[in-house]
């Protein structure tokens, strides 16, 4: 379950060193099961809500919201609201219609999947007014969160959690401190101010150098870095089962993963999958990376990976900044472009269609 990107070339152990530290920057990935990546991702969502909710205190509210901004849903906000209330009882309440502008509502297939998987329609549930409804009991926190979880995905549409922005509140509106919701992202308010933040977070990451080869104090500059790029706290960024940190780029996803030997962050993204590796698609691959200030293209198992490397000695917290903001931005673009021009699958692409692939091959990203 990896988008692997190996450590260490083939058959050289973990902990041997490489003849040539150079060497890492040259290894091609294997297929990536990027399926099994995102499908893990969402079951750690919910076993953190689920885990999450029978801990809050009574009056406190959980807004679950899709980022409009991240997803492309422009005005459309796709959220659901959890309060908790006497007794261990919960009160769910998941947009509808009447609060989503044209061209954004559920057609009758995606209402009749919200009544399927438990909600009230609109009105039927006292108190939920124009929102479908829902009341359960911390209880039943572990089947409510898995339900929770398939609203988000598979009706309103989020491709992974973190598209996914929370806020958790007592009963005055006050942030509760909890631990992350998997991958999705804490909201602390349009009040921030970002740029102290990530002033005082490199400031931190830099101070905490404790030697060159320190691989752990590496790893935490790295979250520092980048939960600050994300407007998170650093214990709240979540790693994956593959210990890649998960970064959201439009339709695309880029992946942070730190290397021990020689210290590296990586920074790569899955650009394009199930693309037919053809001459004329090396050609556009080459002439696409010389033109760019740093990091590499290339096309390995019928997968277009774009990979930026920064090094892990004397570590530069605005090197690893300046790779992150450029492969976010590159791999968004580069995806759309290329899935233009030579099919294949975009991670977050719904609907794509490879130019020439067996329909019934699954999608990478999109798919569940």
């Amino acid at each position: 379950m990896t988008a692997d990107h190996p450590s260490a070339p083939a058959g050289e152990s973990p902990g041997s060193t490489p003849e040539h530290h150079e060497s890492i920057l040259l290894d091609e990935p294997t297929t990536a099961d990027l399926r099994a990546k995102v499908t893990q991702a969402w079951r750690e969502f919910a076993r953190a809500l689920a885990e999450r909710l029978p801990a809050l205190p009574t009056g406190a509210q959980v807004e679950l919201t899709l980022d409009p901004t991240a997803s492309g849903t422009g005005d459309a906000v796709y959220s659901i609201s959890i309060e908790v209330a006497l007794q261990g009882r919960l009160a769910a309440r998941a947009v509808g219609n009447a609060t989503l502008p044209p061209g954004y509502r559920l057609d009758r297939a995606a209402v009749a999947d919200m009544v399927a998987l438990g909600w009230s329609p609109p009105g039927v549930v006292e108190g939920s007014g124009e929102h479908f409804g829902l009341d359960g009991s911390t209880a039943e926190a572990t089947r409510l969160a898995a339900l929770f979880s398939r609203t988000l995905r598979d009706v309103y549409g989020a491709p992974h959690p973190a598209f996914l922005v929370y806020l958790i509140h007592d009963a005055e509106g006050e942030p509760l401190p909890v631990e992350p919701l998997g991958t999705a992202r804490g909201d602390f308010g349009p009040d921030r101010d970002v740029e102290a933040d990530l002033d005082e977070a490199l400031a931190s990451a830099t101070g905490a150098q404790a030697g060159e080869n320190d691989v752990l104090g590496l790893a935490e500059r790295v979250r520092t870095v980048v939960s600050t790029m994300l407007k998170s706290d650093s214990d709240r960024v979540q790693v994956d089962s593959d210990g890649d940190i998960n970064i959201r780029a439009g339709s695309a996803m880029v992946f942070v993963r730190v290397r021990d030997n020689p210290p590296l962050v990586d920074v790569f993204s899955p650009v394009l999958t199930e693309v037919e590796p053809t001459e004329r698609l090396y050609v556009k691959l080459s002439e696409l990376t010389n033109r760019m200030p740093i990091g590499r293209l290339y096309c390995a198992d019928d997968t277009v990976w774009a990979s930026i490397p920064v090094f892990g000695r004397n570590f530069q917290p605005a090197h690893l900044m300046l790779a992150v903001q450029v492969m976010t931005g590159l791999a968004d673009e580069l995806d759309d472009r290329l899935h233009g021009e030579f099919g294949g699958r975009r991670f977050f692409g719904e609907g794509d269609k490879p130019l020439r692939r067996d329909q019934g091959e699954h999608r990478t990203g999109m798919y569940l």
